[in-house]
């Protein structure tokens, strides 16, 4: 439960303070400051490698209901460098509950802030954009959080990437313990006998993925080996995959330099498929750039419209970045998927290779499952790229 006794606050570079009750870890940290307007999976978004140097302030009212589950888990532990809500729920109610958000936290070492007006701090990165801010639970002065929030040097130029990724490649599941069964059929998936249909091995390229990809990946048809970020493109080459999959991150997608150069070596002879920060390395392969969002895209509850069937999808997003379409178009890509709020890229596919990428969260985790499918498109690219049959 949130003790009372305790206060803490929050300060962003531009001078502006708010104060609430402290809980989680007696911490201060700095990072920039973004909201998330997801209702549920707190959990997930507090353990999302994405959020790596990021303050999270949540939208929903009330956080932590039905505390943290093991299971729930996206990565070994959480990612975020703070927590601010508008209330903290002193009752974690739910048989899958381990422990609650506050004590998780505390155990980390991050600081949580509640009792503060979250839709004015959301209203405040909307209207000024994206701001460094210092998150503390400690006995810190106003003056001295706002320093600390102006020291940061912010996402632009800084590979993040390095401290999230896998240290060394291995099998993802191999037992196949955490998917049900698969099968592939059109468009849709099935839970019926397996035994009629190919698995394929993929090499999924770790920049800070969340487990929710594998599992998805594993139940549409696919053996995952997982590499780490900085694997070469020869080392791919060595494991003799079927299809390339490229992870979500955290971070400027153009620090990342020799994951542009791997990836544009690889598209060359694997069927591959990015999400997120594996969507933006493609852009920067193809030789294309990113920029920097204004306040970026948060929530399970982004409108998405594909170019050419005309669907429009409802999709979970966590991003800074977007890819510029100008530059994709030129550089021979086709933009095939488009956010309806800002209409920046969601998505897009090489002219004349197997490759293909979103921006958004397919796997969702939390958030809407309308992007689904995209998991069978890739099994069937893969499929018919190697047996001429989708």
């Amino acid at each position: 439960m949130a003790n009372t006794t305790r206060t803490g606050l929050i300060a962003f570079e531009d001078g502006t303070v708010f104060r609430g009750r402290a809980f989680g870890a007696e911490a201060t940290s700095v990072g920039e400051a973004c909201f998330n307007t997801s209702m549920t999976g707190y959990q997930e978004i507090l353990t999302d490698p994405s959020y790596y140097s990021q303050i999270v302030t949540m939208t929903a009212v009330q956080i932590g209901n039905y505390g943290i589950s093991p299971d729930d888990m996206e990565s070994n532990g959480p990612k975020v460098k703070g927590f601010v809500v508008r209330e903290i729920s002193p009752v974690a109610s739910n048989w899958r509950s381990h422990q609650s958000v506050q004590d998780y936290l505390a155990a980390a070492g991050i600081p949580g802030l509640e009792g503060v007006d979250t839709r004015a701090i959301t209203k405040k990165l909307r209207v000024s954009g994206a701001l460094n801010a210092c998150i503390s639970t400690e006995a810190i002065s106003e003056e001295a959080a706002i320093e600390k929030a102006r020291a940061f040097g912010g996402l632009i130029g800084v590979d993040f990437v390095k401290e999230v990724t896998a240290k060394a490649a291995y099998p993802w599941d191999p037992e196949m313990k955490q998917s049900t069964p698969f099968t592939v059929e059109g468009t849709h998936l099935l839970r019926e006998d397996t035994s009629k249909h190919k698995r394929y091995k993929v090499a999924a390229i770790d920049f800070g993925a969340k487990f929710s990809i594998y599992r998805k990946l594993q139940h549409h048809g696919f053996d995952v080996h997982v590499f780490p970020a900085n694997v070469s493109a020869d080392e791919i080459k060595a494991f003799n995959p079927h299809g390339v999959f490229l992870s979500n991150g955290p971070g400027d997608p153009g620090a990342v330099g020799y994951a542009h150069a791997t990836v544009k070596e690889l598209i060359e002879q694997y069927p591959t498929f990015g999400i997120c920060l594996g969507h933006q390395i493609i852009t920067h392969a193809i030789g294309a750039q990113t920029f920097k969002l204004r306040f970026g895209h948060r929530g399970g509850n982004q409108p998405v419209k594909n170019l050419e069937t005309g669907k429009v999808s409802i999709t979970s997003q966590n991003h800074g970045f977007a890819s510029t379409r100008e530059e994709l178009e030129k550089a021979g890509a086709i933009v095939t998927e488009i956010n309806l709020n800002d209409q920046t890229v969601e998505g897009l596919r090489l002219k004349d290779k197997p490759v293909f990428s979103v921006q958004y969260h397919p796997e969702a985790a939390p958030g809407p499952n309308d992007a689904d499918p995209l998991f069978v498109d890739f099994y069937n690219m893969v499929a018919k790229h190697h047996d001429g049959a989708g």
